[in-house]
C-alpha cells in the first residue's frame, strides 16, 4: 500500500527540492549508520542544503563518514539510506495508533467508550509493533532517497547549541551538499 502511495505522490517526490530533501535524508541516515559503526550515539535533520549530525563527534570523523557514506551510496548500498531510528518510523507510529484511537472511539458515549477501551488498546499495541516496519517502507518510498545521482559533499563545519535541561552545549555538525 505505501508503494502505490508513492506512486501516486511520484511528481511532488520528483520536484527538484522535494528530491534533494529526500537525497541528503538518505545520505544523512548512511552517514549516521557509518558512525554508529563507532559507536557514536547521533541524530541528524536533514534540508535541501545538506544536513546536520547532533552529537560529540570529531569534525574530522564526520567528514570521513560523509565521504564513506557518499562513496558507498554512489556503490549502490541504498539500504543505508533507511535507518530504523528515524523519526519517520516515530510520525508513522504516532498516526496509525492515533488513528485507531480516534476511530475506535467515534461516536461513543463515555460509558461505551469505556467498554471499548481494552479492544481499542490491544489494536494500538498491535499497530504500535507493525509501525517500524510500515515506517521503514514509508522510508524507502518517500521520505528518502537511496540514490544520490549527482549530489556532492562540499564540506562539513562545526558549532555548538545549547538547549534547554541540558547542562552544557550539544555539538552540531554542519554537512553541506550542492546538486542532487
Amino acid at each position: 500500500m505505501i508503494k502505490q502511495i508513492a506512486q501516486v505522490m511520484r511528481p511532488l517526490l520528483e520536484i527538484s527540492l522535494v528530491k534533494r530533501v529526500r537525497r541528503n535524508h538518505g545520505y544523512e541516515h548512511a552517514t549516521i549508520h557509518v558512525l554508529n559503526r563507532k559507536h557514536y550515539t547521533l541524530s541528524g535533520r536533514a534540508s535541501a542544503g545538506g544536513f546536520v549530525v547532533f552529537g560529540d563527534v570529531p569534525t574530522e570523523t564526520v567528514e570521513q563518514a560523509a565521504e564513506e557514506a557518499l562513496k558507498r551510496l554512489r556503490n549502490g548500498q541504498a539500504h543505508l539510506a533507511l535507518h530504523p531510528n528515524c523519526g519517520t518510523n516515530l510520525v508513522t507510529a504516532g498516526l496509525i495508533t492515533s488513528l485507531i484511537g480516534a476511530f475506535g472511539f467515534t461516536g461513543s458515549r463515555r460509558k461505551e467508550a469505556w467498554e471499548r477501551f481494552p479492544i481499542v488498546m490491544l489494536f494500538m499495541m498491535i499497530a504500535a509493533l507493525y509501525s517500524q516496519p510500515i515506517g521503514m517502507l514509508v522510508q524507502e518510498h518517500i521520505t528518502t532517497e537511496g540514490n544520490v545521482g549527482d549530489l556532492e559533499l562540499i564540506g562539513v563545519t562545526k558549532s555548538e547549541m545549547n538547549i534547554p535541561f541540558r547542562n552544557k552545549p550539544v555539538t552540531v555538525h554542519n554537512v553541506m551538499t550542492r546538486k542532487g
